[in-house]
C-alpha cells in the first residue's frame, strides 16, 4: 500500500548545523570571474615573460632602464596595470573561498576576510600609483645613472 505525504506536514530538516545562504548570485559571478580572469592572466603573463625574457637579452637586461623604457609606453602601463589588478583580485577571490571553506567561526571568517580585503586594496592602490607616477628621469639625478632616453 502506497501512502502519500500530507503537503501541509512540516518537512524534516537536514541534520547538522547549517548556515543561511545570503550570497545570491555572488558566488556564481565569483566562479565565472575566476575562469575568465584565469584565461586572461595566462595571456598577460606569457606575453610579459616573452617580452621581458625571450625577446630581449634575457634576465640580465632587466634593470631600471629597461622598466623605465617599457613604462614610457602607455600600452605597457595598461598591460602591467591589468596584470596587477587581475592577479590581485583573482588571488584574493581564491583566498576568500578558502577562508569561507575552512574558517569555522563567523568572527574568524570576518577578521580574515577583512584583512584580505585591506591587503588587496593596499597592494592595488600602491601598484597603480607606482605604474602611473613612475618617473624614469627624476630631476637633479646624476646623468650616469639615468636611462639613455632621458634628456641630458
Amino acid at each position: 500500500m502506497t501512502t502519500i505525504a500530507d503537503p501541509k506536514a512540516p518537512r524534516p530538516s537536514r541534520p547538522g548545523p547549517t548556515r543561511r545562504s545570503t550570497h545570491g548570485n555572488t558566488e556564481m559571478v565569483a566562479w565565472l570571474f575566476m575562469r575568465v580572469s584565469g584565461v586572461i592572466l595566462v595571456v598577460l603573463i606569457f606575453g610579459h615573460l616573452f617580452v621581458n625574457l625571450v625577446q630581449g637579452e634575457g634576465i640580465n637586461a632587466i634593470d631600471f632602464g629597461f622598466v623605465a623604457g617599457k613604462w614610457a609606453s602607455p600600452f605597457w602601463q595598461v598591460w602591467d596595470l591589468l596584470m596587477l589588478w587581475l592577479a590581485m583580485i583573482h588571488g584574493a577571490n581564491g583566498v576568500r573561498t578558502i577562508i569561507s571553506d575552512y574558517a569555522e567561526k563567523d568572527s574568524t571568517r570576518i577578521v580574515l576576510k577583512s584583512l584580505l580585503y585591506v591587503a588587496t586594496v593596499v597592494v592595488i592602490v600602491l601598484g597603480t600609483l607606482v605604474i602611473f607616477t613612475f618617473d624614469p628621469c627624476p630631476p637633479n639625478s646624476p646623468t650616469d645613472l639615468l636611462p639613455s632616453f632621458c634628456e641630458r
